[in-house]
């Protein structure tokens, strides 16, 4: 039997999205063979230069004139995780089945750690004006900003709380709404973490203009992010692995959305397909124009070391970067085999893994496949043996004080966990699956990257007894 292996992301970017003015009509798979007769039919944008007069005295009152023309369209993205942050309670086992919500708004991550430590700039790019702590109101539909996605950038950018920046012209910006593009998606997903391609390595700014050799489908087709990411309702498909525990296939972007999956000339190559993921031989590489964060080290902040963006800074700590990152190789159905939530204890003398794959070489439903890994060394509560989230900026932040003491005892309002007095730093590590920048077939991995002597794979973590050409194995995983 065939198995359809569904994935966060494939060559597509993850939509941030508000008013639907473009409307997508998805269809049936095709029997073709041909992936074009797959692709949404993207009906033509209205110019609203005409429609939209002004003036606005606020970024709400803009809000409330979309709704004039697209009176839905506010209710649905509030029923989307791009406005809640979180998604559905989901019972996890290793807090004895209590149901939880996972998502950016109560977690902590390996970069910036969590949004309760800097609320001015992390929700700069919620897709709402003006959550400026915990008490904002979700329910509030004139918070919706449609400008995020739909204003063409060169007219809009957003800032503090998620506010319009100073300087916006509001009238201009909704009078330049389109459909979205890379540009409208790419200002908060590829500079994620605090700066461009820090989080991901497949999603940095060199995909605003990219070659045919950097990404074949954004640069060859000039592919947008909604071409791959289709959207039902202001509900974008695909959804992060950082971010989630499990996900339903239904939820996810596949390379079989467009191709077939036994589509290689070449039937040694389709034996590949039931175990190996198709980008792990498509994506080589990844930071193959700007280089990615692979390490992070909190511990050397707040100290007076030489600054440069890619070394060190005094807020931050310590950095390692790589440009043409080759991924780690792991079993993916899809879904986290866990996803770290504020007070998981931790064991400081072993490496936390916050979000690793599940799946491994007996899960039927598993493929191999590419990830960044990023690592960190993050603070704990040296009693407690949990993850802290200190609070970084504003008043008494940590990168106005250098006070680590205060920064974790000015948190605890924020995360509802004590703060014992002690602090050290563990190591930590992030898996962020490797879907964009997507090679030419000719780009593609030749048999020698894997099976030889120094191929990447790692078999013996795979849970192989040794290469399987060598063993007789041939691409079955056991």
């Amino acid at each position: 039997m065939k198995r359809f292996y569904w994935i966060g992301g494939v060559v597509g970017l993850i939509l941030l999205i508000a008013v639907p003015l473009v409307i997508f009509w998805p269809r049936a798979p095709s029997q073709s063979g041909d992936p074009w007769d797959n692709m949404p039919t993207h009906l033509t944008h209205t110019d609203h230069h005409d429609i939209i007069q002004g003036p606005f005295d606020s970024p709400q009152a803009v809000t409330e004139n979309c709704l004039e023309c697209h009176p839905d369209s506010a209710d649905q993205v509030m029923h989307t995780t791009h406005w809640t942050w979180e998604g559905d309670p989901v019972e996890v086992p290793w807090r004895d089945g209590e149901a939880v919500t996972i998502g950016k708004k109560n977690q902590i991550n390996n970069f910036c750690i969590g949004i309760q430590g800097n609320w001015q700039k992390c929700t700069s790019c919620h897709t709402g004006y003006g959550w400026s702590d915990a008490s904002y109101d979700f329910d509030e539909s004139a918070n919706v900003d449609c400008l995020a996605c739909h204003a063409n950038t060169s007219t809009y950018a957003k800032g503090d709380y998620g506010y319009p920046a100073d300087g916006v012209d509001l009238v201009a910006a909704a009078q330049s709404v389109a459909n979205p593009t890379r540009d409208n998606c790419g200002k908060c997903h590829f500079d994620g973490g605090g700066g461009n391609g820090v989080k991901h390595g497949d999603l940095d700014e060199s995909l605003y203009f990219p070659t045919a050799n950097l990404d074949v489908h954004m640069g060859k087709y000039d592919f947008q992010c909604t071409d791959c990411h289709r959207t039902d309702d202001h509900d974008i498909k695909g959804r992060l692995l950082a971010d989630n525990y499990e996900i339903a296939a239904t939820e996810q972007v596949a390379c079989t959305d467009c191709h077939q999956p036994n589509l290689h000339d070449d039937e040694r190559i389709n034996l590949h397909v039931e175990t190996v993921a198709c980008q792990t031989c498509h994506i080589p590489a990844t930071a193959t124009k700007d280089p990615t964060k692979v390490y992070w080290d909190w511990s050397t902040a707040g100290q007076e070391f030489p600054e440069d963006h890619y070394t060190y800074l005094k807020i931050k700590g310590s950095f390692v970067y790589e440009k043409d990152y080759q991924p780690i190789y792991a079993w993916f159905n899809g879904s986290a085999a866990y996803r770290y939530l504020l007070g998981d204890t931790i064991d400081p003398t072993q490496v936390t893994a916050i979000n690793p794959p599940a799946g491994d070489i007996t899960d039927e439903t598993a493929k191999i496949f590419p990830f960044k890994v990023h690592t960190a060394n993050q603070p704990y509560d040296a009693e407690f043996n949990y993850l802290l989230q200190p609070v970084t900026a504003g008043e008494g932040g940590f990168w106005s004080e250098f006070d680590w003491n205060a920064a974790f005892e000015l948190s605890e309002q924020y995360t509802g966990l004590p703060y014992s007095g002690n602090y050290d730093f563990a190591e930590t590590e992030m898996y962020w699956p490797t879907t964009h920048m997507v090679q030419p077939a000719d780009k593609a991995l030749q048999c020698d990257d894997c099976h030889s002597a120094n191929g990447r794979m790692d078999w013996a973590a795979l849970g192989y007894p040794g290469d399987p050409m060598e063993w007789g194995g041939r691409f079955a995983k056991q």
